[in-house]
């Protein structure tokens, strides 16, 4: 699959390992190295994970959603929310009977856009989780000035702004709501969730942008904001609702999606030689991320933890990914350094596995670059069951690494019918979950523009 937006730019010759620098994090003991020693310099804060959230194709409750990717089960299907039939593709893992009852106001859920309402949704069920539920005592006790909210969306309002442009078309300007452009712009979802009168966070506040890599920046960015004792508690993750004709046909004007009309469950197949482009999905995947301090002062529940990340760019191609995965094997080594773990710790990836031909196939050679003993890796693809949910998917996929941390349980990679000899070297959990202790995970994400990101998991321990 060719595209055509920009020409092949040349590949710059910064393919060389980096110089590393010090790590300024305790590095963790590994199953290979249990006595490895703790650097006790590190001034930030430590970052833990205390509620996830979830709306997706497998619905609203993050155990059910968990239950069906283990269970291997396939969300995509025909579209009926609208007439596909004059596409070339006619189906994506699209949300049905999606209700916010008892979580968004009636008029305002009446208004908003599809993507603002899942995020809203999402992002209660996470601070429920996280025992910060509205009203609660603990919630009251909550500095607000010191809480804040950064959950991006690659799209948008897409909704909000078709109609807007529908309706200045057919009937003229004076016929575009008020709400048109508030409800389009990406900023709305976290603007939303901090107004909420059961939220109220005055802390920072903002939205991230970078496609499908939307959610891991917005981790990163909401990690920052801790570690650097700005913020004590922090709602981050990312929000999608581009599944309408302008959304389904931008994606099939940029030559990316699969086309297997005949069967749509298996169309999403990631580093099957067959595969033919990504399935669309849509969603919100959101974490609660606290300071350690904040989290075990109100005796939170603790998930896990946040060790790093990272983010950077690729700077070759508006659509396509750099063949030699120089840039993302850059991203994942900075990750590691930031979390202060070696490669040889990380036992399990969440890959961002789109089933396009490039991008999977340019990720496995990043990895390649970067982890040496691939035996000890599980990697498996959540896309091949619930589609690709651009700026959603790495919050969605966030949640199944965590939940693989702390269920040991890993979920398969389903459709790999005649898998590419590149991934020969790697267990990818083919069809079947599997039983598996996770000592480090990563999960990676990366979007048009070249925008790379990573975050690194691991279970918490005091």
């Amino acid at each position: 699959m060719q595209n055509l937006l920009l020409p092949n730019a040349a590949a710059a010759p910064w393919c060389a390992q980096p110089r590393r620098r010090p790590s300024r994090l305790p590095v963790r003991a590994s199953a290979s190295s249990p006595s490895a020693p703790r650097r006790e310099t590190d001034p930030r804060k430590r970052v833990v994970i205390t509620g996830m959230g979830v709306v997706s194709v497998f619905g609203n409750d993050v155990d059910a959603y968990y239950a069906r990717l283990l269970a291997g089960e396939s969300g995509v299907g025909a579209i009926d929310r609208f007439d596909a039939s004059g596409f070339p593709t006619r189906f994506a893992a699209q949300i049905r009977g999606f209700s916010s009852e008892g979580y968004v106001d009636g008029k305002l859920d009446r208004r908003l856009d599809d993507c603002h309402r899942y995020a809203l949704v999402a992002s209660k069920k996470a601070l429920e989780s996280a025992c910060l539920a509205a009203g609660s005592s603990v919630m009251e006790k909550v500095d607000k000035e010191r809480a804040g909210v950064i959950v991006g969306s690659g799209m948008g309002g897409i909704t909000a702004f078709s109609d807007g442009v529908e309706n200045l078309v057919t009937k003229g300007y004076r016929k575009i709501s008020p709400f048109c452009i508030p409800h389009a712009i990406t900023n709305t979802s976290s603007a939303m969730i901090a107004m909420d009168a059961a939220v109220g966070f005055r802390g920072p506040n903002y939205s991230i942008s970078t496609a499908c890599a939307t959610s891991n920046h917005c981790f990163h960015g909401a990690a920052d904001q801790i570690r650097l004792g700005r913020a004590d508690v922090m709602v981050a993750g990312g929000t999608e609702a581009a599944i309408i004709p302008i959304g389904l046909g931008g994606f099939v004007a940029c030559r990316a999606l699969s086309q297997r009309n005949d069967d749509p469950g298996t169309a999403s197949r990631p580093w099957d030689k067959d595969r033919d482009g990504f399935v669309m999905g849509e969603g919100a995947g959101i974490l609660v991320m606290e300071s350690l301090e904040h989290a075990m002062r109100r005796n939170a529940p603790i998930l896990a933890e946040y060790l790093g990340g990272a983010v950077n760019s690729d700077a070759y191609h508006m659509t396509n990914p750099r063949p030699d995965g120089c840039g993302v094997s850059m991203c994942i080594r900075r990750s590691l350094e930031d979390a202060g773990v070696t490669p040889e710790e990380v036992n399990y990836i969440n890959a961002h596995a789109t089933s396009t031909p490039a991008g999977d196939l340019a990720e496995v050679n990043a990895l390649k670059q970067v982890f040496r003993d691939l035996s000890r890796i599980k990697l498996n693809a959540t896309k091949s069951m619930i589609g690709h949910s651009l700026g959603a998917a790495g919050g969605l996929e966030a949640i199944a690494t965590i939940k693989a941390i702390t269920t040991g349980w890993v979920h398969p990679t389903i459709n790999q019918f005649n898998p590419e000899p590149a991934v020969d070297q790697f267990d990818t959990v083919h069809s079947v979950k599997q039983q598996h202790e996770v000592h480090v995970g990563i999960s990676n994400s990366f979007g048009f523009g070249g925008q790379n990101s990573v975050v690194v998991f691991a279970s918490f321990k005091p």
